[in-house]
């Protein structure tokens, strides 16, 4: 029987290719977590908006419809009308470029904003960088504390930290977790997650008046693993994007010695 736990002592860099399942997830084991170490006049929720087409239009649905369309056709439908059947031409089908956006908020009991945790996705590191970098200027400018999780070895630079002060990452890749709090809004607190570690338990800043929350991201990641399914992941195929040679000659000992290759 295949082992079923994560072989990578820290992010499995295969589950890129199918992120939007693993964000999904790894949102609401972030939400879990967090609400069991909050204060009781404090309570957390996950957010969402829906992000259409390249011009990165954004709303918040009123009303979500759960049925899926067999093969992605609609289904057929005519209105009756007196008299005969009504002919209507073929519609073209064109494709655009939709995401459902997901983020966590931390309120207290009034209402009022404290934290918003952001997972990025490839959406946010990609073609709708621009909107996503908005929110995070508008969270920078509203007294919230804002932190931002990059697990995406793809895309360009995103989280509130300037590049030029990112530290490099040397020949391995590496994730990283930005920490802004309301308190001490021109500091940074940085978290660096190298391929070859374990992931890091980083802080999640509430009031001043509060202790922090410890996020541990490991077991989150571990447990996404798992409901994923993803120890059924072909490892013969390189990952998407691809490793370094060196991260990959490591990744295939290292799945060489778990039985997975």
């Amino acid at each position: 029987m295949t082992p079923r736990d994560n072989p990578f002592p820290g992010m499995d860099p295969w589950m890129e290719a199918t992120w939007s399942d693993v964000h999904l997830s790894l949102i609401g084991y972030i939400r879990d977590a967090v609400s069991e170490a909050l204060p009781p006049d404090l309570r957390v929720r996950s957010e969402q908006q829906v992000s259409i087409g390249n011009e990165g239009e954004r709303r918040r649905p009123d009303v979500a419809v759960l049925e899926s369309w067999k093969q992605g056709i609609p289904p057929q439908w005519q209105p009756t009308v007196e008299g005969g059947a009504v002919m209507t031409a073929e519609p073209e089908i064109v494709m655009v470029d939709d995401e459902t956006l997901r983020w966590i908020e931390i309120r207290d009991r009034s209402g009022l904003l404290v934290t918003v945790i952001e997972v990025l996705s490839p959406t946010n590191k990609g073609w709708d960088q621009a909107n996503y970098l908005a929110r995070q200027n508008t969270y920078l400018h509203s007294r919230v504390n804002l932190v931002e999780i990059d697990l995406l070895r793809a895309g360009r630079h995103t989280v509130a930290l300037p590049a030029e002060n990112v530290r490099e990452p040397g020949e391995s890749a590496r994730y990283l977790a930005c920490v802004v709090r309301d308190a001490q809004p021109t500091s940074r607190e940085v978290y660096y997650m190298p391929l070859r570690e374990r992931l890091r338990a980083i802080r999640i800043p509430l009031r001043v008046t509060d202790a922090d929350v410890v996020l541990d991201l490991q077991p989150l990641v571990d447990r996404c693993y798992r409901t994923g399914a993803y120890w059924q992941t072909d490892y013969s195929r390189p990952p998407a994007p691809p490793l370094g040679e060196a991260d990959a000659a490591w990744a295939r000992e290292l799945l060489q010695a778990a039985g997975r290759l």
